[in-house]
């Protein structure tokens, strides 16, 4: 997209996840989630969820699923990993929507330190069994893995695309560039680290103006930063006029979703991980991609698409 055009959508697209953040976050008597409130009997369960539209719906997903297998879902939005795991680890949180390798590469530098060997790699089986010892460790059991799988990927406009010949992140090779991305992605392999160190372009600065959010996508669009950070699933881009560069040097590990829960409520909510299990089986990158458009393009409540979709696969 060139500079300032779409900005209505970018604006809509705010207003539409702060509509969505909200609905995450409702308290027990919101209805969110179905018609009717809680059984009494309902087992309260605390989900917490990263808050960028694609961890909106994978959360959206997970309470609806819950709620209508007899759990009483609290949902805690939060901006990064950090914000969630010590408490997922202690059991004040007991269920996350995770991503295979992000969660491996967090835990093994709470591990083992900065600078830790890497664990992870394109290789899903491999990585799985690489990170499930990790989890354990601090108390997470990581349940089966999806076909679904949303890699960290970055964005220019496709103007810049167009007049640079920029096809692959290998061409920004030597540039200086402004990287609008979330909080965390300072220092990491699957971004700045690896833009970096794989590919020989110097951040000069990251804006932390979030994962795939309106603000990232304003600041590529204006200038204000060349690059920007989404994901791989991310039905806004054409529209916005954003165009992905290729991985061409493969710093993207297996991101396959996986839902990971507190060890010690899952022992005693054995059959919290069926449902669960059910809904990772269904999910591929293509419905995934269908839902979040109703959701960051048509404006629909997260929690309305999560139940269309789940009542219509027979999960609910």
């Amino acid at each position: 997209m060139t500079p300032k055009i779409h900005r209505s959508l970018a604006l809509g697209a705010a207003a539409a996840l702060t509509a969505l953040t909200l609905a995450a976050c409702g308290s027990d008597d919101s209805g969110d989630g179905g018609d009717t409130a809680p059984a009494a009997d309902a087992v309260p369960l605390t989900l917490a969820t990263q808050s960028f539209p694609e961890a909106t719906l994978v959360g959206a997903l997970y309470e609806v699923l819950l709620e209508a297998n007899g759990y009483d879902v609290e949902v805690k939005a939060v901006e990064s990993r950090d914000a969630y795991f010590g408490e997922l680890s202690s059991g004040d949180v007991d269920v996350v929507p995770e991503y295979l390798a992000a969660v491996g590469d967090f835990l093994n530098t709470q591990a083992n330190g900065e600078g830790a060997e890497p664990v992870t790699s394109s290789d899903p089986a491999a990585t799985e069994a690489a990170v499930v010892p990790l989890a354990q460790d601090a108390g997470v059991t990581l349940l089966d893995l999806s076909d679904a799988s949303s890699q960290n990927a970055f964005f220019v406009t496709a103007e810049t695309a167009e007049s640079e010949s920029l096809t692959a992140l290998s061409d920004l090779e030597g540039q200086s560039i402004v990287l609008a991305a979330s909080p965390d992605c300072d220092g990491r392999a699957d971004c700045e680290g690896g833009l970096s160190d794989v590919y020989g372009i110097d951040i000069t600065e990251i804006l932390p103006l979030g994962f795939a959010s309106p603000e990232t996508y304003a600041a590529v669009q204006d200038g204000e930063a060349q690059l920007g950070l989404t994901g791989t699933i991310d039905p806004n881009l054409e529209d916005e006029g954003l165009v992905l560069l290729e991985d061409d040097r493969g710093i993207q590990p297996a991101q396959n979703y996986v839902p990971a829960v507190n060890s010690d409520f899952l022992a005693e909510h054995e059959d919290l991980a069926g449902p669960l299990d059910e809904l990772m089986a269904a999910l591929d990158n293509d419905t995934i991609n269908e839902l979040l458009a109703r959701i960051t393009i048509d404006r629909e409540q997260a929690t309305d698409v999560a139940e269309d979709y789940l009542t219509e696969q027979g999960l609910i």
